[in-house]
């Protein structure tokens, strides 16, 4: 009997490729504090080849990013970290800020995925300001096209459901935006050392090993 093949190591985590996806400038009041040529030095010296903004609720420093990044030599990711109403975005029932909205995150994949960011970015705030500005499923339908979706972060509405042990509830959430993303939507994970992401990313790990459904490590 021969012997087995051995299985191709794995590549040293040096070479494998990993971009920052999920960033916050000083563009995110009260909790971005990554100025632009800064962030675009030190993405370029970690060596790596790209990068994404996702400013809380706004596109403020897509122009000077863009811009940034091209001088840089760094691809640009532009994104957005969308407040999602729970109802319609012009309802504001909610009697607290957690209750009004949660986290979405948004990548724009091309020049019509950027204009689909602007157009709910501004009916967010034209329309659906309510402590803060936000969008809505509707919108989501409406203007999805070129754009990644990543399920959020700790505040987002699928770990907001997993935290609280509604897994059908959760399982239903998911299946509403790979309706409307299809291949385009992607379950997220965040460590960055503290509890409640650990919780959350394990449960989320769980959920996309049942549903089938590929991860995004920001």
């Amino acid at each position: 009997m021969a012997d087995p093949v051995p299985a191709p190591a794995a590549p040293a985590a040096s070479a494998r490729p990993f971009v920052h996806l999920h960033c916050h400038t000083h563009y995110s009041l009260l909790d971005g504090v990554n100025r632009i040529p800064d962030l675009v030095s030190h993405v370029k010296s970690c060596g790596m080849n790209a990068v994404a903004i996702t400013d809380h609720g706004n596109l403020y420093g897509a122009i000077e990013f863009y811009n940034a990044c091209k001088s840089g030599g760094i691809k640009p990711i532009v994104g957005y970290e969308a407040y999602v109403a729970p109802g319609v975005r012009t309802d504001r029932s909610a009697s607290r800020q957690k209750e009004a909205a949660t986290h979405l995150t948004l990548l724009a994949m091309n020049r019509r995925g950027f204009d689909n960011l602007i157009r709910m970015s501004s009916a967010a705030y034209l329309e659906g300001f309510y402590y803060k500005p936000r969008i809505d499923r509707g919108l989501l339908e409406e203007c999805n096209e070129g754009i990644i979706c990543l399920s959020g972060c700790a505040s987002s509405e699928l770990s907001r459901l997993l935290l609280a042990d509604s897994q059908d509830d959760a399982k239903r959430l998911v299946e509403w935006y790979v309706r409307v993303f299809g291949d385009r939507f992607y379950l997220e994970i965040q460590n960055s050392g503290f509890e409640i992401q650990r919780q959350c990313m394990e449960m989320t790990v769980d959920l996309a090993a049942k549903m089938g459904l590929p991860l995004v490590a920001t």
